[in-house]
């Protein structure tokens, strides 16, 4: 598919489903910017988290995307540490995050672009969730 960097600049609509399966699961509607920052693109999310029985909470997040010269995307959060990277022309793009004791892992899916999806599963002593995040134009 030839995906990079440039392709995902823009502003997306993103929905999210966490399965907690230590607590109640979640749901997260919002928008996801991509916009140049002048080494890469800046990710930034804005929206409302809903808990089952309780008020929307207001989520946001950013991280820096960088490409990498072998054409991988390298994701950074928004203090400039190591989070993740990704060749977003794999057959199956995705990797591995440790955060002791935690272990992160993502799986893109971009066979349906300009949709496309990350699918994280998260496990430590503390944390068991599979997150699916749904992004479109």
């Amino acid at each position: 598919m030839g995906l990079g960097l440039n392709d995902f600049e823009g502003v997306w609509q993103v929905e999210r489903r966490i399965d907690n399966a230590a607590g109640p699961d979640a749901r997260f509607e919002g928008v996801a910017r991509f916009e140049r920052d002048g080494a890469g693109l800046v990710y930034a999310e804005a929206g409302e988290l809903r808990l089952a029985g309780q008020a929307p909470i207001r989520g946001e997040r950013r991280y820096l995307w960088r490409e990498e010269e072998d054409g991988r995307i390298a994701v950074f959060f928004d203090d400039g540490r190591d989070f993740h990277r990704f060749d977003p022309g794999a057959e199956a793009p995705g990797d591995r995050h440790h955060c002791a004791p935690d272990v992160y892992d993502v799986a893109y899916d971009f066979r349906e672009w300009p949709e496309w999806e990350s699918r994280w599963r998260v496990a430590g002593p503390r944390k068991d969730y599979a997150m699916v995040s749904r992004y479109r134009r």
